[in-house]
Parts: C-alpha cells; structure tokens; sequence
C-alpha cells in the first residue's frame, strides 16, 4: 500500500531533495571544519526566513525545546511574566514559565478569535511590570494566526521580551523580526518547513542575551540552557554532536522556501480557497477571524464523528487528516495546507476525498466541496 497523503498541519510532506540530503555521508561535526561552516551557513538562510540581523540557532529537538529553552533561559525565579492566551498553545506557555520559577499572568481572550491588540494595550497602561511576554503566532489547534507585529511593537515600548512560538507560522505567513522587534522567535522542521522532524531554531534579540546573560541566578539545566551557544562559532565547540543529517535535510528544505518567491501568497490564497469551499457546502469554520493561512480547523458536522470521518478518510481514500486536543477534541477536524501541503492537487484530492466520505456517512452538504474550490494561483509579474 502506497504511504498515505499526509494533510495534517505538521508533520507535512517532505519534498524528494530533502530526503536525498539525508544520504549525504556522514562526518563528524565535533572536529570537521567544515561542519562548523556549514551550520552556520544554513542559521544565514535562516534569518533570511527570519527577516533578521539577529543570532539564529539550530537546535536537535522538536519545537517544545525551543519554547522550553527561551523560558528556561530568560525566566528566574520570581519574574513576571505576561502569557498572552487565546488558545491551547498560549494557554501552555504558562506552564513553562511557571516551570522556572517565573509568575504567569494571563492575559484571556476569546479562543476563536484572534488577539485584540487594543486590550493587551490598555492592560499594559496599568500594569506594565513584566520582564517578558509569551504569545503564539499561530495557533494551530484552532486555525488562527494572532497580529504579532502590532503585539510586539507594544511589548517593546514597554520594555518587555517577546517570546514567540511562530512554528506553524514561519514560512507559510508574513513574518519581519528585526522590523516588528520580536526578541526570540522559534520555529520547527516538521511544519510549513517541510523537513523532518527533529529540529527547532530561534532567533535571539541583543535584548534577550542580555537578560540571559546578565541574570542573577543560573539557568536550570544544560539542554535548554541558551547561554551555552553564545561562542560557538568562535570556540568552534558545539554543545552537544550535532544530528548532521536532519541539518542536511533542513538546509535544501529551507533554500526551496526561500527561492520560491510566490510561497507567502499561495499560502493565502490557498487557505482562502479552502475556506470559502467549506462555507459554501454549509460546513461551520471554528475560528471567527484572525484566519490561519496554514491550517484551516472546522467543526465535525452533526450526525457523524471525528474518528468516523477520519477512519473512512485514510482507510478508503488513503489520506491523513487531523483533529485536535484539549477542549477541541471530537469537535473539530484540522487541514493542514502549510509547507509541501500547499499545493492544489493535494487540496482537491482532500476536497474530493472528503466529499465521498460525508456522502457516505449520509452528511448532507450544501454544495459539494471539490465543485466550491474557486483557486486563482498567485501570479509573479516579475517572471
């Protein structure tokens, strides 16, 4: 049986280059020059991705390192910190801050709209003491991308760190670090990156190393401890062997996202597509703005469940979709078109998959989902 079509939001599909970087013979990146040369040529392409002047590292660890890494590295104990909530990844941030010592206040909004960037204004007017702030570019859960620059731009004027969790984000939506003055952003391989998963990156402001070096008490633990990778280039030492192929694989993942020019707008253009295909067959969106252009979450129509849907999806159609957790559990059904999903040929056959099984399971829609795709590819006039 040929491997099914994987159109969950991360892990996506990994583009045959990637795989074939994953070949390359295997050197030892603890003594070989060239290893330390090669690192640092793929965190330059990076802060490309990044739009950033800033440090980039690469580190061997799915995205929760990088979280758990920022807040072991930047919180001590006693520090306030403001945890921006509009999801269940917001939500969680406040748990690894607590974690290290640190005092989360959260800050709630609706959990299917997008941040209200007024309201964390005026909260901040009276009460501004907090050495940093955790907020979730995209929260994948439920489908919605938060208006980071206009966040990050007011944590800045108060002085406060910005944590951001970007990973469902970076590559499939606008993202200008250095102009939007984000100081840690943290991305993953697995997401709109299209590698393996495996790996997290972060990019640190000079604000942020100053709080990581300047702190008063140590950082907790080694793994997640930043500090260590301030000289690295200059040591020539890396903290730990580096897992060298996975940084193969991310290195052509990440060239083919930067030389592809029209990524940003297929993203939107698609997720629009997508959308509008599920309102128009009467199906129910969950978020009620702040759209994701990666992963669109709509509700499990009544009549049928989740694992209904998703048993018939990939056992008679041989595609991958996905739900969600926590209090979406059951309640919703996630399309992942981020990274290598981002391509009309996997959405209608995921529309065209979808329509057969809600046929089957007596759902009756509106419109059929493949006949609502309407897709105007973005068009390059510089080609």
């Amino acid at each position: 049986m040929n491997k099914p079509l994987i159109m969950t939001p991360g892990p996506t599909y990994v583009h045959e280059d990637v795989r074939r970087a994953m070949l390359q013979e295997i050197i030892n990146p603890d003594v070989d020059e060239s290893f330390f040369e090669f690192y640092k040529e793929t965190g330059e392409r990076l802060k490309k991705l990044l739009r950033t002047k800033n440090d980039v590292i690469i580190m061997s660890g799915e995205g929760i390192l990088g979280l758990e890494a920022s807040c072991a590295s930047i919180i001590e104990p006693g520090d306030r910190v403001l945890c921006i909530d509009n999801g269940i990844f917001g939500n969680g941030f406040g748990s690894y801050v607590k974690m290290y010592g640190g005092e989360a206040t959260y800050l709630k909004f609706d959990y299917r709209q997008a941040v209200d960037v007024n309201v964390i204004e005026d909260f901040l007017k009276k009460d501004r003491n907090f050495k940093a702030a955790t907020l979730v570019h995209c929260e994948t859960p439920s489908g919605i991308t938060n208006p980071i620059a206009d966040i990050c731009k007011i944590l800045k004027k108060y002085r406060i760190l910005s944590i951001v969790d970007s990973v469902s984000a970076i590559g499939g939506e606008p993202l200008e670090t250095d102009e939007w003055n984000i100081d840690i952003v943290l991305g993953a391989s697995q997401k709109c990156i299209s590698a393996p998963p495996g790996l997290t990156f972060l990019s640190i402001s000079q604000d942020a190393w100053n709080a990581i070096l300047k702190r008063k008490t140590p950082i907790t633990g080694y793994y997640c401890n930043l500090s260590v990778w301030k000289s690295w280039y200059e040591e020539r030492w890396f903290p730990y062997t580096q897992p060298v192929s996975d940084i193969y694989a991310l290195r052509v993942a990440v060239d083919r996202l930067i030389e592809d020019s029209l990524r940003l707008e297929r993203h939107r253009s698609i997720a629009n597509a997508v959308r509008t295909a599920l309102v128009n067959s009467g199906l129910e969106l969950y978020p009620i703005n702040g759209f994701s252009n990666t992963v669109t979450t709509f509700y499990v129509p009544k009549g049928t469940t989740f694992a209904d849907i998703s048993n018939m999806m990939l056992n008679e159609h041989n595609i991958l979709i996905a739900g969600a957790f926590g209090f979406l559990k059951d309640r919703v059904i996630r399309i992942g078109h981020m990274g290598e999903n981002c391509r009309e040929d996997k959405i209608l056959k995921t529309l065209y998959a979808l329509d057969k099984t809600f046929e089957k399971l007596h759902i009756n829609l509106r419109s059929k989902l493949y006949s609502s795709w309407q897709y105007v590819p973005p068009y390059n006039s510089h080609l």
